[in-house]
């Protein structure tokens, strides 16, 4: 193969950069480095096979080589730039990517002979201290002055156990450059002479300032990922446990009101809450049942935006007020309006949606509104329904808004079911209505409606509360 020098000005194409060598010259010196690389590549395993891990020659001659190879990496890059030419102007809307500190991830060599003083650094060491050559080479004394002054004990002791103890370095330290403080990695091995004391100190120093700080914000990025994931955690339980504070606090089936009359007006009403299958942070859903000292029962199940502590404290705030107006007989459609405006009006603006029902076990009439919320459906007889809705927008979406207010005429072995927007689909819920017939309680009901929940996927938490006639 003729070489670079050799070549005539025939086997290179002509298109190359006015003034720069020809393409296809680069191309042949790329690909000499490559077939270099491979060389010292073999060489190495070759190394690595006649000399074990410890051995002291073995190490230093794949230091060395690792040092060869890197160099080769390094032209090989710089002579791809040189045949593909400099690179195009960046645009005047882009930033260019910032420059590499000199000596960042570069390596050099050493050798201190103590026999005659003499000291040999490479080229790539003098740019790693950023040092010109003219001033010479340091000596091991020398070489802690250019360090941090609190990496020179460390960098003396390394040095000391080479020499004495005849102990391969194998250390970092903080590098004085004049572009700011650099990491070098030091490995080096003692040369000793035929009576077995140390002749001389070689050395292998590589730049991993930029390793470092990769490592460093891996580790930041981390911790950090940690701290946000305690916290969410922190955030999930205050919020579930606000949630649970501020739910219904019975369990299981409620008759209400308890000392109803005839036992085809009272209610037997049962509820849940369902949490989201991910296990996400709890939202602001609710749902409720209270007996009201007029001898009614409150009846509503609704929604804010958002989770977690803010949505389940909001929702707290929402929630008593339900309660405390329905308490002073307060109508469905008016409630809400007063909902309405405690959102529209909070330090925290939030959406929300809810139904409220009055119902009246004297003429088991249900008197209810809705605002931007599912109507709740009416089981009868085999079938399902949604019951027609009453005009009412989202809370805290206008000002002033009015809601109207419906009533429907309740018979003996109804089922009512209200529920949150997270729940089941109402074509799914109404596909229940047989074993809602069948059903002996509201409890049963509930039961049907987890079930037909567990099947579906779900990314939210939701409510769902089930009412039953008497019959």
């Amino acid at each position: 193969m003729p070489s670079p020098s050799s070549a005539s000005p025939a086997e290179f194409p002509a298109d190359h950069a006015p003034g720069g060598p020809p393409a296809g010259m680069v191309d042949e010196l790329i690909s000499q480095t490559r077939r270099l690389r491979g060389g010292i590549d073999a060489v190495r395993r070759v190394t690595a096979g006649s000399h074990g891990p410890e051995d002291p020659l073995g190490r230093w001659q794949r230091a060395l080589c690792d040092l060869a190879a890197h160099q080769l990496d390094d032209l090989g890059a710089r002579l791809g730039q040189l045949r593909d030419g400099p690179p195009l102007p960046v645009a005047p809307d882009h930033v260019p990517a910032p420059r590499p500190a000199p000596g960042a991830g570069r390596g050099g060599s050493a050798e201190w002979n103590l026999l005659t003083d003499e000291v040999t650094w490479s080229d790539e060491l003098f740019r790693l201290f950023g040092r010109s050559p003219r001033d010479g080479a340091l000596t091991l004394d020398e070489l802690p002055s250019c360090l941090v002054e609190e990496d020179r004990e460390l960098l003396a002791a390394l040095v000391t156990d080479c020499l004495v103890d005849g102990k391969p370095i194998d250390g970092e330290f903080r590098l004085v450059h004049p572009d700011g403080p650099r990491t070098v990695h030091m490995r080096g091995e003692p040369v000793l002479d035929d009576d077995g004391c140390t002749a001389a100190m070689w050395a292998v120093l590589r730049d991993v300032t930029e390793l470092h700080r990769g490592r460093d914000a891996v580790i930041a990025s981390g911790d950090s990922l940690h701290h946000h994931r305690r916290l969410a955690r922190a955030e999930q339980q205050l919020a579930a446990g606000l949630q649970e504070a501020v739910l219904p606090p019975w369990q299981g089936p409620l008759r209400v009101p308890r000392d109803a009359g005839p036992a085809d007006t009272a209610l037997d009403v049962a509820g849940h809450y369902l949490p989201a299958a991910d296990g996400a942070a709890v939202g602001g859903n609710w749902f409720d049942a209270l007996p009201l000292p007029d001898g009614m029962t409150l009846l509503g199940a609704g929604g804010l935006t958002g989770r977690g502590v803010a949505a389940a404290s909001t929702m707290a705030v929402l929630l008593g007020a339900v309660r405390g107006m329905a308490m002073t007989g307060t109508e469905p459609g008016p409630l809400l309006g007063c909902l309405n405006q405690l959102l529209d009006t909070s330090a925290q603006p939030a959406l929300g949606s809810a139904v409220c029902c009055r119902y009246d076990p004297r003429t088991r009439t249900l008197a209810w509104a809705q605002a931007g919320h599912p109507a709740p459906l009416l089981f009868r007889g085999g079938t399902a329904r949604p019951l027609p809705r009453p005009d009412g927008v989202l809370l805290g979406a206008i000002t002033d808004a009015r809601y109207e207010q419906a009533e429907e005429r309740l018979l003996p072995g109804d089922v009512l079911l209200l529920h949150t927007d997270a729940c089941v689909g109402s074509s799914l819920l109404q596909g229940l209505a047989a074993r809602f017939t069948t059903a002996r309680s509201a409890q049963e009901c509930v039961r049907s409606v987890l079930e037909a929940w567990n099947r579906q996927p779900r990314q939210d938490d939701a409510c769902v509360l089930v009412a039953r006639i008497g019959s």
